[in-house]
């Protein structure tokens, strides 16, 4: 059979794409979504339970549709949940809606295009041309398609330390990958947890840990020791603020001009909220050593400024803190090993570069998600291996055109060849939130539904 189009990928681009297409495209369309993990178009983020998982941006800008931006706050009052538009809704309803919304549509009155789930994991692309792409799965089925859209994420970071450096006799206290809840249940009521790592996930995984009952200790190491800052409660929430850009495309230029519109008066947030309309424009506009600069330098804060959680969860995380419950340290891991309780993790710390050291029953990497690339993916890598795509220059994903098509090695659009989400961050940089990712999902919708109308 041959596919109008094929969505390869299970988590929140692809549940954006299909949705989209199912909207554009007429009843005698054929689409295959391929993807093999549980709860389509929820992902790791939107499959939590735990209520206090709670999406980072307000419910009032979480609507699947551009052109509805009300859709999810009146889900939510559909569904008795006491969430305004101003509030932060948890990420476990926020995949219930995903899901709603794309059965609405399959089962619509007006007859949709026809879309076949396919529970299985491309391997290999055997054949790209003009007339479509051929793919091979690893049920040992082969799909073909017209045009594909390559929604694939990016994979768990590996512990930033080097395999020689990690004692074997302490692997089983290492936790690798957190969103494999199942270990929080072995994690015992008074152990002391080591989380590497201070980001959203961090806070995601010790909160979940109190949760269950866990009364221990958490020791926090990263590099710089930053933490996410929050959203403000919604009476004190101020405006977005246009940011004062000037001429010049320097990172330090840049920062120079927002740091003199906060000594005049305006508030921090309100100028990140005001920078995200003109981000990604922005980003195209910095030269290849600029992005690669800001990458160096500025990364990490833009992080924890930009990419704030909610007031309540940052209250609950606060209080363990001012307790003790949680310790913060800044620098650099150096080796885990057998101590006399548990793992013993030794650190260099950043201020002083002295050795330090701690005892944990359990390390739990919270470094976040790789950098976007093609390593952990072995579709990405036999693609690349045969010319068909190309990475970004600073291995922010593949390269992609402003219509987020897939380019190959001579840096030409491969023809119906189009990825959404993370995977473009080279291209757009801001694309792995849902405000930004509804835009490209739609724009690749319709760019695909005015090509098979032609």
């Amino acid at each position: 059979m041959l596919y109008d189009v094929a969505v390869v990928g299970s988590g929140f681009s692809a549940i954006a794409v299909t949705i989209n297409l199912l909207r554009l495209l007429p009843p005698s369309t054929l689409i295959a979504v391929v993807g093999d993990a549980p709860g389509f178009g929820r992902g790791t983020a939107y499959r939590t339970e735990f209520y206090m998982h709670r999406l980072n941006v307000p419910a009032g800008r979480m609507s699947l549709f551009p052109d509805k931006p009300d859709d999810f706050v009146e889900w939510l009052a559909e569904h008795m949940r006491q969430v305004s538009a101003d509030g932060f809704a948890s990420r476990g309803d926020y995949g219930l809606y995903l899901r709603d919304r794309l059965a609405s549509l399959l089962r619509g009155d007006e007859r949709p295009a026809r879309v076949d789930f396919v529970k299985a994991k491309a391997t290999d692309c055997v054949h790209c041309s003009e007339a479509g792409l051929v793919f091979h799965l690893d049920n040992g089925a082969e799909l073909r398609a017209r045009n594909v859209v390559l929604c694939l994420g990016i994979g768990n970071a590996d512990l930033p330390l080097a395999a020689g450096k990690i004692d074997t006799c302490v692997e089983s206290r290492i936790v690798r990958n957190p969103w494999r809840l199942s270990w929080l249940s072995k994690v015992g009521p008074s152990d002391t947890v080591c989380i590497l790592g201070s980001g959203l996930t961090m806070i995601d995984q010790v909160l979940a840990l109190r949760v269950h009952g866990h009364r221990g200790r958490f020791r926090v190491l990263s590099r710089r020791g930053l933490l996410p800052h929050a959203h403000p409660p919604a009476d004190r929430r101020a405006p977005a603020i246009e940011p004062e850009l000037g001429c010049s495309r320097e990172i330090s230029a840049l920062l120079a001009g927002f740091r003199r519109q906060v000594r005049k008066g305006a508030d921090w947030r309100g100028l990140m909220d005001g920078l995200r309309p003109v981000t990604q424009k922005l980003w195209q506009e910095l030269a290849k050593e600029q992005r690669a600069r800001f990458l160096r330098h500025g990364l990490a804060w833009w992080n924890v400024h930009r990419h704030r959680i909610a007031p309540q969860i940052s209250a609950r995380f606060e209080a363990l803190r001012r307790d003790g419950i949680v310790t913060v340290h800044a620098g650099f891991l150096e080796t885990i090993e057998e101590g006399p309780r548990g793992a013993l993790v030794t650190y260099r710390e950043r201020q002083s570069h002295r050795p330090r050291s701690f005892n944990a029953d359990w390390i739990v990497n919270c470094t976040g998600m790789e950098r976007a690339g093609v390593a952990h993916s072995p579709l990405l890598r036999e693609m690349q291996r045969q010319g068909l795509i190309s990475p970004d220059v600073l291995g922010l994903g593949l390269s992609v055109d402003k219509g987020s098509r897939v380019l190959d090695l001579n840096k030409e659009p491969q023809p119906g060849l189009y990825t959404v989400g993370a995977l473009t961050a080279g291209q757009f940089w801001e694309i792995t939130a849902v405000p930004d990712i509804r835009v490209q999902a739609q724009n690749v919708a319709s760019a695909i539904a005015s090509t098979l109308r032609a």
